[in-house]
């Protein structure tokens, strides 16, 4: 069974380590059986694309997959890299908070 994660697709990360360290973006995919994340504008690589009815052939730039354990939140206060909890507020909704600031990151 895959694993739950505290990173949604739509979150902002940061890249905590490897050659894009420090780099920012938004979550564009999660992929859960692999402990993977597609980051937008980070990771990227080239990969050589046969020409097809829609898509033009050639050498495209894409996003490649970072491991989950490489990214992390970006708490939404001071834009600075946060873990991420959980709180029950009064209302009965189970939220994400950054540890960092307390601010709830879940809209």
């Amino acid at each position: 069974m895959a694993e739950k994660f505290k990173i949604k697709k739509g979150d902002k990360v940061v890249v905590r380590t490897g050659k894009d360290k420090g780099k920012q973006g938004e979550v564009l995919r999660v992929l859960r059986t692999e402990n993977r994340v597609l980051v937008q504008g980070v990771n990227m690589v080239k990969r050589h694309q046969r020409q097809s009815q829609t898509q033009q052939g050639g050498i495209v730039e894409k996003e490649a997959a970072l491991h989950i354990s490489n990214v992390a939140h970006i708490d939404p206060k001071d834009d600075k890299p946060t873990r991420v909890g959980f709180k029950i507020l009064d209302d009965g909704r189970k939220v994400r908070v950054a540890k960092r600031s307390g601010e709830v990151i879940d809209a």
